[in-house]
């Protein structure tokens, strides 16, 4: 057999300034690519659950909000079901995709998504995880994607049983994935850099 030690990672790359225009067209400006752009609407029906509004910024080390990131989002419906061929516990709700993508408008850097809250899904271990969701920032001068979670203020007993949340080392920075919740409308801001930087996840 050969040897497969010889193949080297190749260099990461920034996603430049063009990532609205190959992931969001439509969002950036330019029509007729796509119908409407991919992920940019999650819930397609009379989906179960409460609907909610996810909405925020991501904001640099000087404190000055991205106008050109973009955020990927994944969860499970209201039900802790994923809308995904490997879901085995049962059948996600069919009027909610679970996935979704959004840029930060141009002006005000604001990202916002019109979603479902999620229900509780299990650990590994059967444990059950606090309503979350993932999300996925890449913007010009982010190398590799950065992967992190949006928790819920409201769901403190939930998040006092999260395996997850149980494994942050340093407990004063949880707050920082934590969602704000105003009326129907939690405001979740991340941080790239900073005394708030934001708990990113290495996966």
């Amino acid at each position: 057999m050969q040897p497969l030690d010889f193949l080297k990672e190749s260099p990461s790359q920034t996603a430049g300034p063009y990532v609205h225009i190959g992931c969001v067209p439509t969002f950036a400006g330019v029509e007729g690519v796509y119908p409407e752009d991919l992920g940019k609407t999650m819930i397609t029906g009379d989906a179960k659950g409460e609907k909610i509004t996810l909405k925020g910024r991501v904001i640099d080390g000087s404190g000055t909000p991205l106008r050109d990131a973009m955020i990927e989002i994944w969860q499970a419906d209201a039900n802790g079901l994923f809308n995904s061929p490997v879901e085995r516990r049962g059948t996600a709700d069919p009027a909610f995709t679970g996935w979704g993508r959004q840029g930060a408008d141009g002006d005000t850097g604001v990202y916002t998504f019109e979603t479902v809250k999620p229900g509780r899904v299990p650990f590994p271990d059967g444990r059950l995880q606090a309503p979350h969701i993932t999300m996925w920032i890449v913007a010009r001068g982010i190398n590799i994607g950065l992967m992190t979670r949006c928790y819920f203020e409201d769901e403190a007993e939930a998040n006092a049983e999260d395996p997850i949340l149980a494994r942050v080392e340093h407990k004063v920075r949880i707050p920082t994935l934590m969602a704000k919740r105003d009326g129907d409308t939690y405001t979740f801001d991340i941080y790239l850099q900073g005394d708030n930087e934001t708990i990113f996840f290495d996966v």
